[in-house]
C-alpha cells in the first residue's frame, strides 16, 4: 500500500449472547449455520468489498458496551446482532448513540414475527437500518448496506 493510499474502512461486527451456540441452538429458529460459518462468509464478503472486520461475540452486556466504545476512532461503522439484548439493553443503545458510528442491526430470525416481547428493539430507532429474517444472509445484507452507507 503506497503512502497515498487510503486505509480500508474498518467495521466492528458484534454478536450478542448465545450466538456462540449457533448450529446447535434451536435450529428450527436459527438454522444450522455456526457462528464460525457466519464470520467466514462475512470475511469473504469484506475482502470483496475492500473493508476490514473486527469481530467479537460476547454473552456479556458490559463487554459489548466496551467494544462499542472502543470502536470510536478505530472503526467507521458497526454491524451488530444484539440478540436478546435487542429487547432489554438501554446500555448498548446508549453506547451506540454515544459513538455516533453508523450502525446496522441484524437478526437471523424475523423478530417481528415472533413473541411479542421480541418485537421491540432499543437499537432500531438509532440504527441506520435493521435487517432480519434472512438467516445468515441477514449479516451479509447488513454488511453490504453498511458499506454502501459508509461510501456515501
Amino acid at each position: 500500500m503506497s503512502a497515498m493510499s487510503v486505509a480500508p474502512k474498518r467495521i466492528l461486527v458484534l454478536h450478542g449472547p448465545n450466538l456462540n451456540l449457533l448450529g446447535v441452538r434451536e435450529p428450527g429458529v436459527y438454522g444450522s449455520t455456526t457462528l464460525e460459518g457466519i464470520n467466514s462468509a462475512l470475511s469473504a464478503l469484506a475482502r470483496e468489498l475492500e473493508v476490514e472486520l473486527k469481530t467479537l461475540q460476547s454473552n456479556s452486556e458490559g463487554a459489548l458496551v466496551d467494544a462499542i466504545q472502543e470502536a470510536m476512532g478505530d472503526c467507521q461503522g458497526i454491524l451488530i446482532n444484539p440478540a436478546a439484548y435487542t429487547h432489554t439493553s438501554v446500555a448498548i443503545r446508549d453506547a451506540v448513540a454515544a459513538t455516533a458510528l453508523p450502525t446496522v442491526e441484524v437478526h437471523l430470525s424475523n423478530i417481528h414475527a415472533r413473541e411479542a416481547f421480541r418485537t421491540h428493539s432499543y437499537l432500531a430507532p438509532i440504527a441506520v437500518g435493521q435487517i432480519c429474517g434472512f438467516g445468515p444472509e441477514s449479516y451479509l445484507l447488513g454488511l453490504r448496506a453498511l458499506v454502501s452507507v459508509l461510501e456515501k
